[in-house]
């Protein structure tokens, strides 16, 4: 049974330049995808590169094409405070918002789209030419994703992190599950924008990669083989950025709420900060094979927190809650350090308490038998400003 977690329960990405560590905290960036829809019927509109040019001048943000025109990716600029991220996150939702507005569109925090919908593929020769060779992968692809680059010192530390993160990641992704509608239909599971993202060759858990030079082996590997097109398209759940001083953790959905992907921002860096405490203590990353990860991968996406979760201290299935406990507990040290410790342990309560994104647009749908209206609800959600937490 899911229960509350209690109240004593309750350093860094740079998407732009500078250092990864500004004084003791790890930096965070954000990149956030939302689709965009007609207010109206809630169905999929391709407006990106109009709205684009509608966005406001002047900002710190970033709005950039996706992969599909019915989306768009918010960029932030890298922060050490959750409160600036959160700031940011809001922001982001606003300009994208007023900017959809203005050609008869919205912006919504959707992870797939509840409505079925055609699609349109963004003109960059990068994506005419993954069509070209994936197919319906990538005709089919539209989710939105909620990707968190924390700052690390060197690759070194990066992929340490990335080795002692790994059994963690599929309780980020239940948390955070807001994709259950596929093409017109309830796809039966919490996230299905996870299933649809695996078909990708490259995606997924990774094997533990012992060191910065056997990571660097590895992606050239792939990429000897032509399959993978570059640096960019090696998908795993958490990779180091091709360009920045970060690992990029990219499993969670994009949330609808926006103090939900608040509060996973700063539960990533805690998480981030933590794995690189035990590299530097010298404490070996669990030899978790990656085929159980991606057995632990899939009950996230199938159930969210509705269902059992994979403990990583045990290996078997336990009560997703207990997980989700102990992932905070995992992370606690480092959460009190930054000040989020409160902030992070009230929205992932409140998860628990309420629900996921999926729950709410499966309550929706049960309530009003109208696709359509559960998009207007995650409208209304994703523009909402929650109360500032106390503590």
């Amino acid at each position: 049974m899911l229960k509350r977690i209690p109240d004593e329960v309750s350093r860094a990405a740079n998407p732009a330049a500078g250092s990864p560590r500004t004084g003791a905290l790890r930096t965070m960036g954000v990149e956030e995808e939302l689709l965009l829809v007609d207010p109206g019927t809630g169905a999929p509109v391709a407006v990106s590169d109009r709205m684009q040019r509608e966005a406001e001048p002047g900002t710190a943000l970033r709005l950039e094409s996706e992969v599909k025109q019915e989306q768009i990716e918010v960029i932030s600029p890298p922060c050490t405070a959750l409160e600036s991220a959160a700031e940011s996150i809001l922001e982001g939702r606003r300009i994208t918002d007023d900017a959809a507005r203005r050609v008869g569109a919205r912006a919504v925090a959707l992870a797939t789209s509840a409505v079925e919908g055609e699609t349109h593929l963004s003109s960059r020769p990068r994506y005419l030419e993954m069509s070209s060779r994936f197919g319906i992968t990538m005709r089919e692809q539209l989710t939105c994703g909620f990707h968190v680059h924390v700052g690390v010192e060197s690759d070194e530390e990066g992929v340490a992190v990335l080795d002692r993160i790994r059994p963690w990641l599929p309780a980020l992704l239940a948390l955070t599950a807001n994709s259950p509608f596929w093409r017109g239909e309830d796809s039966g599971y919490a996230s299905y924008r996870y299933q649809v993202w695996a078909r990708w060759p490259s995606s997924g858990p990774y094997e533990l990669f012992g060191s910065a030079r056997a990571y660097r082996e590895r992606v050239r590997s792939m990429l000897v083989t032509g399959v993978v097109r570059d640096a960019g398209m090696v998908y795993f759940d958490a990779r180091l950025s091709d360009h920045l001083p970060t690992v990029e953790i990219r499993v969670p959905d994009v949330c609808m709420e926006a103090e939900h992907a608040v509060a996973i921002v700063g539960l990533v860096r805690a998480l981030v900060e933590t794995a690189a405490r035990e590299w530097r203590r010298g404490a070996a990353p669990a030899g978790i094979p990656a085929a159980v990860l991606r057995l632990a991968m899939w009950s996230a996406s199938r159930y969210g927190i509705r269902g059992g979760l994979i403990d990583p201290r045990s290996g078997s299935e336990a009560d997703a809650g207990v997980v989700v406990e102990a992932l905070l507990a995992h992370a606690r040290a480092a959460l009190s350090e930054s000040g989020d410790l409160a902030r992070v342990t009230a929205a992932v309560s409140d998860v628990l308490e309420n629900g996921t994104g999926a729950d709410r647009q499966r309550r929706v749908m049960r309530e009003a038998a109208d696709r359509g209206a559960v998009v207007a609800d995650a409208i209304e959600a994703t523009h909402r400003r929650a109360a500032e937490p106390n503590g």
